[in-house]
């Protein structure tokens, strides 16, 4: 089986499939991916739902199961196949206990969420898949309630059973990854052109996310009031605002200027629309492309010896306001955030260097409570 990109007839736009070993379409996969394209999930949502669905297939055809009489058990062996190295998937290859696992727990768990997205949806289309993956638990199980954090109207819903995956691998959660200072500042030195160097400024200087700089206009920079308007729209390189939602977000003067010099000195007379478009390859004037970033990127990792990509900007700049006291709401607002809880749990994250400032300032390690 194999995961197949996909435009549609007409509109152009992109999106993905599955196939299976003959070519020809696994038609539940199919009619799952179609209901996400109608209700407008990105091109990149589709695409890893696709490839997480096409190992739920591959696991199926290997064990000889009928994906409408799959068991909890059938699952629970799926999580165990997932985490074999591929050559032993099909056990004509023995796996000695030192070996690391394939998927890491985070990724299992991914691959579940897409899982039990799959089989909801055929469920409410009269496929008995209902309660496969999702529980119900008596209403406050879980997580303290005094710990986690609460929506708009929690007093109204609290009474209702909560939903709960039944099968999800224990797993900790990520730790967004920071620049530190000199590192941003060496990437943007390598930068050979002010394009390059603009764009990875404006990514730090707003938090914006690559997709929302490559879809930027020249109208949505305002000089004067020094902000930058990031607003959800059809682009030409496929480049998506991933809240859906407009934002202001305030910039430094010294961005504006760089985009003055660039505009000055390398777009010149250029006819187009676009912020960041090809200079030197062609098409010129056609907008940058995903493509065209990650081989810049390349190119500066190469030169400067730092593993970074560009989201590591967005991470920087949330924690870099996060350290300088900027409240958690505040920063919710400015990554465009649909809930503040995606904010906190991304970077309500303490590194030895926090904790130890945190603590200094407190007036700790002073050395004069007691004598050691």
């Amino acid at each position: 089986m194999r995961v197949q990109r996909v435009l549609m007839p007409g509109s152009g736009a992109e999106s993905w499939t599955v196939l299976d070993d003959e070519h020809s379409l696994v038609e539940p996969v199919e009619r799952f991916l179609g209901y996400l394209a109608s209700i407008e999930r990105s091109p990149n949502t589709i695409k890893a739902y696709a490839h997480d669905l096409k190992d739920w297939f591959v696991y199926l055809d290997g064990v000889g199961l009928d994906w409408r009489e799959v068991s909890l058990e059938d699952v629970a062996g799926f999580v165990g196949w997932l985490r074999l190295p591929p050559a032993a998937r099909d056990g004509r290859v023995a796996v000695l206990p030192t070996v690391e696992h394939h998927c890491s727990e985070s990724s299992v768990n991914r691959k579940l969420a897409a899982l039990t997205s799959f089989c909801e949806f055929h469920a409410r289309h009269g496929v008995p898949l209902a309660g496969l993956l999702v529980g119900l638990t008596p209403p406050g199980k879980g997580r303290s309630s005094a710990a986690s954090y609460k929506p708009f109207l929690h007093h109204v819903t609290k009474s209702y059973p909560n939903r709960r995956r039944t099968i999800k691998l224990a797993a900790s959660p990520p730790r967004a990854q920071v620049l530190t200072v000199e590192q941003v500042q060496a990437i943007l030195d390598a930068c050979v052109h002010l394009r390059d160097r603009l764009l990875f400024a404006l990514l730090l200087d707003t938090g914006v996310r690559i997709g929302e700089a490559l879809g930027l206009r020249h109208e949505d920079l305002d000089i004067a009031e020094r902000q930058v308007t990031v607003t959800p729209r059809e682009n030409a390189n496929g480049a998506r605002v991933k809240s859906g939602r407009s934002r202001v977000i305030p910039t430094s003067a010294e961005l504006m200027r760089l985009y003055v010099d660039y505009l000055n000195l390398e777009y010149g007379v250029l006819d187009s629309d676009y912020v960041f478009v090809n200079l030197w390859g062609h098409p010129q004037g056609h907008p940058l492309t995903y493509p065209a970033v990650y081989d810049l990127v390349g190119r500066l990792r190469r030169r400067t010896g730092i593993t970074f990509a560009p989201h590591m900007f967005r991470h920087t700049y949330a924690t870099w306001l996060l350290r300088r006291n900027a409240g958690m709401e505040s920063v919710k607002e400015l990554l465009g955030h649909a809930s503040i809880t995606t904010t906190v749990d991304t970077y309500g994250h303490l590194s030895v260097q926090d904790a130890r400032a945190t603590l200094e300032a407190a007036g700790w390690f002073t050395g004069k409570e007691v004598q050691w």
